[in-house]
């Protein structure tokens, strides 16, 4: 059965990044876009790696264009974004889709390891999948699920 360390993404800077780097680490994977009503939610992601990132945790962020049109900008522009108004230091990797079919193969895995409410799809920016040691999916967040209240569950994997 695969688990997150069998995929890989491409990184802002254009790198082909082969998920075993993560390996051992619980990581917070999560679509993310610089327009949305949920991006300030960044500030929390980046307080959760800086916090937990010792401990062997790390947020996997993943820009995605799919919903509203909230992510228009290239990898350049999304880094800058990140850095300047979040001062984002989390992985970050270039745009997806996460729904149809080019999604990412990682987010085909995600989806089918954890469910939605309303079925495998991801509904909107910012849905969060919490990822264990092991590289197994153990949860799925909704957007509205604020990042700083993911802590207890992620510091029980820790």
């Amino acid at each position: 059965m695969p688990t997150v360390y069998d995929f890989a993404a491409r990184s802002l800077a254009g790198d082909e990044v082969p998920l075993k780097r993560f390996e051992g680490q619980v990581l917070l994977i999560v679509n993310t876009a610089s327009a949305c009503g949920f991006t300030p939610q960044y500030k929390g992601l980046q307080e959760l790696y800086q916090g937990l990132s010792p401990r062997g945790f790390s947020v996997l962020g993943f820009p995605c264009n799919q919903f509203g049109a909230q992510e228009p900008g290239d990898e350049k522009q999304i880094g800058e974004f990140c850095e300047t108004n979040y001062a984002v230091t989390f992985p970050m990797f270039a745009k997806i889709e996460v729904n149809g079919a080019n999604a990412h193969p990682l987010y085909e895995h995600l989806k089918s390891e954890k469910s939605g409410l309303l079925g495998p799809s991801i509904k909107w920016n910012f849905t969060k999948f919490l990822v264990d040691r092991s590289g197994r999916v153990v949860a799925r967040h909704a957007p509205t699920a604020r990042p700083e209240g993911l802590k207890t569950a992620i510091e029980a994997l820790l």
